[in-house]
């Protein structure tokens, strides 16, 4: 069976974790199904999470076909450790950010280019991105555009959201970033795509998620197993520094749990520290569009880095351990 969308680099991850027949794999972002389809056609058993319903009631199909293999919880990863007995992973995969289906998908919230109720939740419960926006002070708001946004006019595009309230589509969020920030012609990126990743980010709060994900994958994977990781820059920045380069944003706050998390992550079973290569983060060309770029990690167990540049000059990267 094909699911619909097929992660970027699927088959680098997937040789990477080398899996056998009846190897036990953790799908922490089930998503579409990309992964686990994969590793369920090398005969694996799969252990598949995702927060979202729609996403779990999706995958029933998937399960249908492969009888009594894969297993579907409806769970943020960052719970994995309560769901999957400590040492028992073969394998974990993480496929960071937003995917295609959500974005494609109005009813999520979570583009701009569709007009839609203010969402933006990966899962069923929590405030949603409106109730964030409608209630938070003015400074909170622009904090949370720069620091996981990176937006250099969050001052303003915050001053501009608390005057205009209350908002409640995605349209209308959409068009006053665009009124602020200015939309000039021929721009390759729309002017709201930084606070509608920030907000996202923070609805669902994507950077302690992730950091105790990892703590969790940390404590399923048996010693010396695979654990894999992608993040698109642009659409998961913050956790893609912090997880391939240790700690890079030490002046924030959200990120400091995250950065201890992701050095843990980036160390082998003996403790000693995988150095990304920097190389890596000046790889990003156009000539190098859609070939991935391999680096070894300089760790004694093997890590390796890998990037796949993409036309626009951002980056989708996976750093696994063996």
């Amino acid at each position: 069976m094909t699911p619909p969308h097929l992660p970027v680099l699927l088959d680098e991850v997937m040789a990477a974790l080398v899996l056998e027949p009846g190897a036990h794999m953790v799908d922490s972002t089930f998503g579409a199904g990309g992964y686990s389809a994969r590793a369920l056609a090398a005969g694996a058993q799969v252990t598949a999470f995702d927060r979202d319903p729609r996403a779990i009631a999706a995958g029933q199909a998937l399960a249908a076909a492969y009888p009594g293999r894969l297993r579907l919880v409806e769970a943020p990863f960052a719970d994995m450790a309560a769901h999957v007995a400590p040492a028992s992973a073969d394998a974990v995969a993480f496929d960071l950010g937003l995917s295609s289906m959500q974005l494609d998908q109005p009813a999520y919230g979570m583009s701009f280019r569709h007009d839609a109720p203010l969402d933006m939740r990966m899962g069923a419960d929590g405030p949603t991105a409106a109730d964030f926006l409608n209630t938070a002070d003015e400074t909170e708001i622009a904090d949370v555009l720069f620091h996981l946004g990176e937006e250099p006019a969050a001052r303003r595009i915050a001053r501009a959201i608390v005057r205009a309230r209350p908002l409640a589509r995605t349209g209308e969020l959409a068009d006053l970033v665009r009124r602020v920030l200015g939309h000039p012609r021929g721009a390759r990126r729309d002017p709201a795509t930084l606070s509608f990743q920030a907000i996202r980010m923070h609805v669902n709060d994507e950077l302690g998620q992730l950091a105790r994900g990892l703590e969790a994958a940390v404590e399923i994977k048996r010693r010396n197993h695979g654990l894999a990781a992608i993040g698109q820059e642009g659409g998961v920045r913050p956790p893609a520094r912090l997880l391939f380069a240790g700690r890079k944003a030490d002046e924030r706050a959200e990120a400091d749990a995250l950065g201890d998390a992701g050095q843990r992550f980036l160390r082998n079973e003996r403790g000693v520290p995988a150095r990304a290569p920097q190389a890596v983060w000046k790889a990003r060309s156009r000539r190098s569009h859609g070939q991935p770029i391999m680096r070894s990690c300089g760790s004694a167990s093997g890590g390796m880095l890998c990037a796949m540049p993409t036309a626009t000059g951002g980056g989708a990267f996976c750093c696994w351990l063996c």
